[in-house]
Order: C-alpha cells, then sequence, then structure tokens
C-alpha cells in the first residue's frame, strides 16, 4: 500500500521540482554528457532570449558561448561548463559572457556542476546569473576614480609647485642688494612683467636667473596662477614630450597611468624654462610649435589642447652662438628672446656681498634655532676679496658651511668655511682702498698694524684658540705674537 502510493505521487514530485527551476531567478540549463540541452528554465530564456525549443538537444557551447568578449574564439576544450562533464569537478566562473539570440553579450557568473548517476556521470548541470547591473557599476566607479586619481595627480603637482613656491620665499626669496648692476635688472623686471611678452633671462650658474624668474611672475598679471618650473636639463631625451605636453595611459611602455604635462599644468600662468639651451635639437621643433600654435596633444591623443601660457626662459649659454654653431634653432631663440634680461654676477656686485651673506645668516641660524652672528669687518673683506665663481649659490653655500660649523661659539666660523684662496683671480682691492689709490710701504705698514688692533681689541685680546685673533685673522698664534711685537702691540 506504501509503495503504491509512492509510486502515484512520483509524477507529482517530478511536476512539483519543474516548477520549482522554472520559478528559479538565475538561469539553469540541464546538460547530457554532450555537452547538449536538456532542460531550459525560464529565466535562461529570459536572459538570453533563447527559446526551449531552440535550445534543447543543442549544444550550449556552440549556442551562445563561442567567442570570448573581444570576439576571439572560445574552444570547446578550454570551456568550464565542458570541463564539469570531463573531471567531475565543480567549476565557478565570474568573468566571462553568455551571447544573446539578439547578438549581444551579456556578462554572466555561472556555476557548472556535474550530475552522477550509479557512480557515472550522465550530465551536468549550469546555474547563471546576469551581472550587467554590476559590471556597469563597476566600470562607472571604475572611470570616476580614474576621474578623481587624475586629478589627484594635478593636485599633487601643483601642490608641489606651491610648496616649492613657499620654500623659496621663505628661504632666499627676495632679491637683496643695492648695487648699480642689479638696479638695472630691477627696472628691465619692472618693465616687462605686467606684460605677455617673453623673456629670455640670461647670466652665469649661480647668480639667481630663478629668482629673477619669480619676480617677473609675481609682478605680472598672473601672479595669482601657478609659475611651473622646467629644469630642460634634467628631462631624458626619451621622456621630453611626456614631461612638457603628459601622456595617457597605455601610449608608451611604462606610461601606467596618465600624465598631466608641465604646459597644461602652467596654463593660465608662466612657464619657466631653466637652461633652455639644453633641449636637444630635434625636439625645440615640437616645443616652438606648441609656443607659437598655444596649443598641443599628450602622447598618445589625438586631442589638441588649447593653452594659455607666458614664456620665461633662462640659460648660462650664449645662444646666439649656439644657433651660429647649428646646435639651437635660430626661429626658437627669436620666440624665446623678444626681452632679454641681464643678471650681472656676484663678482660685480661687491656692494651686495653684505647684505646677502647676512641674509643667509639669518635664515640659516633661525632654521637651526641658533643666534644670529653678525659678520665682522674683517670677515666682509675677505667675503669681498672672493671672486665667487658660483656666483650666489656658492656664497650661500659658504654661509651655511660656516653658521655649522659655528656651533656653540659666539662668532661666524667663516674662515674655514670659505674655499682656498684662488691665486689666479685679481684680488678684489676696491673694499679697502679707493681704485686708482696707491699706498707707500709707510702706509701699508700702518694699515697693518691698524688691523692687528682692531683685530686684537674685537677678540679682547685674545691671540689663540676659538673666536682668538689667530684665528680671525688666518695666522698661526705664534705669527700674530710676531708681528705684535714688530709692531710694539701691548696690550693695555
Amino acid at each position: 500500500m506504501t509503495e503504491c502510493s509512492t509510486l502515484q505521487n512520483e509524477p507529482s514530485l517530478h511536476r512539483l521540482h519543474q516548477l520549482i527551476l522554472k520559478a528559479a531567478g538565475e538561469g539553469i540549463y540541464g546538460l547530457d554528457c554532450q555537452g547538449k540541452a536538456t532542460f531550459v528554465n525560464e529565466a535562461a530564456v529570459r536572459i538570453l532570449g533563447w527559446k526551449e525549443q531552440e535550445v534543447i538537444g543543442v549544444s550550449l557551447h556552440d549556442l551562445h558561448h563561442h567567442t570570448h568578449l573581444d570576439g576571439t574564439h572560445y574552444p570547446t576544450e578550454e570551456c568550464p561548463i565542458y570541463a564539469a562533464l570531463k573531471d567531475g569537478e565543480v567549476h565557478q566562473v565570474d568573468d566571462e559572457v553568455f551571447w544573446h539570440s539578439d547578438g549581444y553579450a551579456v556578462p554572466v557568473e555561472y556555476t557548472s556542476t556535474p550530475i552522477w548517476e550509479n557512480g557515472k556521470l550522465s550530465g551536468a548541470v549550469v546555474i547563471f546569473k546576469d551581472i550587467s547591473e554590476r559590471v556597469r557599476m563597476e566600470e562607472e566607479r571604475e572611470k570616476a576614480f580614474k576621474e578623481i586619481k587624475q586629478l589627484k595627480e594635478q593636485l599633487e603637482q601643483e601642490r608641489d609647485y606651491l610648496r616649492d613656491e613657499i620654500n623659496v620665499t621663505a628661504n632666499f626669496g627676495e632679491i637683496i642688494g643695492e648695487s648699480q648692476a642689479l638696479k638695472r635688472t630691477l627696472s628691465q623686471i619692472e618693465a616687462v612683467a605686467r606684460t605677455p611678452t617673453s623673456v629670455l633671462i640670461l647670466g652665469e650658474s649661480g647668480v639667481g636667473k630663478e629668482m629673477i624668474a619669480r619676480a617677473i611672475h609675481l609682478n605680472s598679471d598672473r601672479a595669482q596662477q601657478p609659475l611651473v618650473k622646467v629644469n630642460c636639463a634634467s628631462i631624458p631625451k626619451e621622456l621630453f614630450e611626456s614631461e612638457f605636453f603628459g601622456h595617457v595611459r597605455g601610449a608608451f611602455t611604462g606610461a601606467h597611468r596618465h600624465r598631466v604635462g608641465k604646459m597644461q599644468l602652467a596654463n593660465n600662468g608662466t612657464l619657466f624654462l631653466d637652461e633652455v639651451g639644453e633641449i636637444p635639437l630635434d625636439l625645440q621643433g615640437k616645443l616652438l610649435r606648441a609656443l607659437q600654435e598655444s596649443e598641443f596633444e599628450k602622447v598618445g591623443d589625438e586631442r589638441t589642447q588649447k593653452v594659455n601660457v607666458r614664456i620665461i626662459a633662462a640659460t648660462n649659454r650664449d645662444l646666439e652662438e649656439e644657433v651660429k654653431q647649428g646646435r639651437f634653432r635660430e626661429d626658437l631663440y627669436y620666440r624665446l628672446s623678444v626681452f632679454p634680461v641681464e643678471v650681472p654676477p656676484l663678482k660685480n656686485r661687491s656692494d651686495d656681498i653684505h647684505p646677502i651673506a647676512q641674509h643667509f645668516i639669518d635664515c640659516y641660524c633661525r632654521q637651526l634655532g641658533r643666534k644670529s652672528f653678525a659678520l665682522t669687518r674683517a670677515q666682509v673683506a675677505k667675503l669681498k676679496a672672493h671672486s665667487w665663481p658660483g656666483n650666489i649659490r656658492e656664497l650661500k653655500n659658504v654661509v651655511e658651511r660656516a653658521v655649522i660649523l659655528s656651533a656653540g661659539t659666539n662668532r661666524l666660523n667663516l674662515e674655514t668655511a670659505l674655499p682656498s684662496p684662488d691665486h689666479s683671480a685679481p684680488l678684489n682691492t676696491d673694499s679697502v682702498v679707493g681704485q686708482a689709490d696707491i699706498l707707500t710701504d709707510i702706509e701699508l705698514r700702518q694699515l697693518e698694524k691698524q688691523n692687528l688692533l682692531n683685530a686684537m681689541h674685537h677678540t679682547n685680546w685674545k691671540i689663540s684658540g676659538a673666536d682668538g685673533a689667530a684665528e680671525l685673522l688666518g695666522l698661526k698664534p705664534s705669527t700674530l705674537a710676531y708681528r705684535l711685537s714688530q709692531f710694539g702691540i701691548k696690550r693695555p
């Protein structure tokens, strides 16, 4: 009686299972051992558009899994659905597509599970889900992330430039001096600053050409916009275009992300081309075109971008000679040198050495949390006597070295910090005597005696040791004692 009831209920149970499968939200396919469809539920028809009569008895892979998303062939032997029929294991995939009956791809995630019957593989069941909405949201999120990343990169570059500006302004950012040579340069800055004219700053290495460029920018109508510096000598030739114009992701090997170029970063501001004479000849034409047309294309991008940039260039080379030698384009030279500004070397600004050195001393002492030192007349004379081939940069280094060496003392240890005397350079005696004055031997000895007296009074008659007169004069204590005795100088 019980067996009969069970047999009578089998058809209704089978129908119930069918109803459950058809009511499921995921698409379901049943496959035989050859991978042909034996069952399809309503969700599968709704998702992929293939009707039941079009699917039953047909190879499922050939029907809607025959190619990858990019259109390349998808071999049957590589299909995870069929793999379940071979190895009897469950295969899960979350990054493939099934092809709709209308010919478009549907992103899906699916599981292919083998069906065992009496210890033998008799088929498989494939359960899949349409993840189009999820993929769309991920793509939008990825796009938004890229845009945020690109904006972040641009903001970081602008932040770095702003930090640079703050550092330079805080650390020796002012142009210091009252010499006639400097005043001529400052009058040129005042004349050209508020114009859109291109400026070419000329001068020896270390004279402060970047400070002049900054002064022109800060006195221009673009002062609230960025001043973007490009050191042309430090850019590898193969990265020149990317540095100036930027690139898109994948433009070349190693371009893993979008890059904003210096031209775009300086839009509505000022682009400072430092060491412009170092740009390779074959790349000067690309820069010239961008400057003339006020437009450029990123590397790997066909879109043209317009920019409004004021150009200031600087070099320690003789560009006219470079043009004659064929190492610099004549048209680029004339494009850059509309208004040349000559920056005088420090040796021609002897009157400015004292205030510049004192400014550096104050800044470095403030950085190190120390009490500042005042330069003595003897130290100023030594500074003026030096030829300063490295100009202000060299003076800055000497002062920094002197401040460091003066830790724990009440006097600047300038003598140790100064480089060895350059005997090949002429002695600058303008600060001691008039240029047309010639001293007699008696006058010279009187001057030497007075100098010794000044040193002794300054050190409170201390001859040797730290802060002693011998150190101040650059003499050995025994030599100083001998000269004092020669002049009859005694402590009061």
